[in-house]
């Protein structure tokens, strides 16, 4: 067992050194006792300022504070550990909270159109350090620092894939209103091959956004599959087929009988509780199942506000912990973890499952081709087989039938599907 001392136990003390110790197989206890600290015989570390002839690391004020501060952060050094500063003080355990807690989104008052915290506002934009499991690397470091007999776990890496369903077809039982604009748009426009399309899936061929089978087929090898479905009211940034649609409901519950069906809740929900409630309701009464895993349409969430609506409404997990604009770890691992509440300084039931890649990421924001999209993901499939956690990435139902500017695409999940045979 590592015995810890601190000048005070907090409840961020407590939740960062679980992750540091406790999900990694290490039992640990902190203490303010510095004479139990002294006679104790076994390793141990010192978090705190003063001298005890013990492994020390210097602490910030971070993790002893309640309070929500700017505190200067940068990247820095310490011991040749590259972590961030704090108000000019290096410090790798308060990195891993303020990472893990994703801090700096409760601070930034700056967001991209769709009211996102911006990628280019993370210190993990720094370089592109978020292509890097920095809480997993400084927490491996400071158990090597305590114990340097400490024996890294194996790694199997979890492949986890998940898709969201914002838009069930392309044509098919769209009718009425919406159907004849978007046909006049068609006609307007000159768009013949949409035309072309629109006609045939009239006449009974299969819609282009039609890929259930191979998302079932996906299912049947990778049983951990989820599917978040878009069940919200039609609004300009939800546009998905009315969930009354009869044909609709049957899809999703067949589906649901083969595979993991939940929420993708809406871009007009924005952490509106009773909205929420009310898709999730209409969700588990078509699936006649329990829904208790969400992620965000548009990955569009605010903190604390989402996920406490999250909470309010029932939820256990979530899988929005990601950027939209760049692949990578955006709370410095991989590994599910309990979401930290800052507005209240606590832990909290909810668990995060952070996604590392979606495919929108790789070929609309980063503007990558397929092999180089294979060699981002690889690079970020060995950070995780370093350092344990699962593999979440993202797929829709339209990005995986090699149409429009998908084409060729195909590729690239596959490749991720058979990344543990490499």
């Amino acid at each position: 067992m590592i015995l810890i001392f601190v000048s005070e136990i907090t409840p961020r003390i407590k939740y960062t050194f679980d992750f540091i110790f406790k999900v990694r197989g290490v039992k640990f206890e902190l203490t303010k006792n510095s004479e139990k600290f002294i006679n104790y015989i076994g390793n141990k570390l010192n978090y705190s300022s003063l001298k005890l002839n013990s492994p020390q690391i210097d602490p910030s004020n971070i993790c002893f504070s309640s309070k929500i501060l700017d505190n200067n952060v940068k990247w820095g050094q310490v011991n040749t550990w590259e972590c961030l500063s704090f108000n000019g003080k290096c410090d790798p355990v308060a990195s891993i909270f303020y990472i893990l807690s994703r801090y700096e989104e409760y601070i930034c008052d700056e967001y991209d159109i769709y009211g996102r915290f911006p990628y280019s506002k993370s210190i993990l934009s720094v370089k592109n350090q978020v292509e890097k499991a920095h809480c997993d690397r400084w927490a491996v470091k400071i158990n090597y620092f305590v114990d340097n007999s400490y024996k890294k776990e194996k790694n199997k890496v979890s492949i986890i894939p998940t898709f969201d369903i914002d838009n069930t077809f392309a044509y098919k039982l769209k009718t009425g209103k919406r159907m004849y604009l978007s046909l006049f748009r068609d006609v307007l426009f000159f768009k013949i091959k949409r035309l072309k399309e629109r006609f045939l899936t009239y006449k009974g061929n299969k819609d282009p956004y039609d890929t259930y089978s191979e998302i079932l087929k996906i299912a049947s090898s990778f049983p951990k599959t989820l599917l978040f479905w878009l069940v919200g009211d039609y609004d300009k940034m939800d546009r998905n087929i009315p969930i009354e649609n009869i044909e609709h409901q049957k899809l999703i519950k067949y589906i649901s009988q083969s595979s993991e069906v939940n929420l993708h809740p809406s871009y007009a929900s924005d952490g509106n509780v009773e909205i929420i409630k009310k898709e999730k309701d209409k969700l588990e009464s078509i699936i006649l199942k329990k829904v208790t895993k969400s992620r965000q349409h548009f990955l569009k969430f605010k903190l604390p506000l989402n996920y406490k609506s999250l909470i309010e409404s029932g939820f256990l997990d979530d899988y929005s912990m990601g950027f939209a604009e760049h692949i990578g770890f955006r709370s410095g691992t991989s590994r599910p973890h309990f979401w930290f509440d800052l507005s209240q300084n606590s832990e909290t039931k909810l668990i995060i499952h952070p996604f590392l890649y979606m495919d929108g990421t790789l070929n609309e924001y980063m503007l990558l081709s397929p092999d180089e999209s294979k060699k981002k993901i690889y690079s970020i499939y060995n950070e995780v087989l370093e350092y344990g956690g699962e593999f979440i990435f993202i797929w829709h139902n339209e990005t995986i039938g090699n149409y429009g500017k998908w084409k060729g695409w195909y590729s690239v999940l596959d490749y991720t599907l058979n990344l543990n045979h490499k």
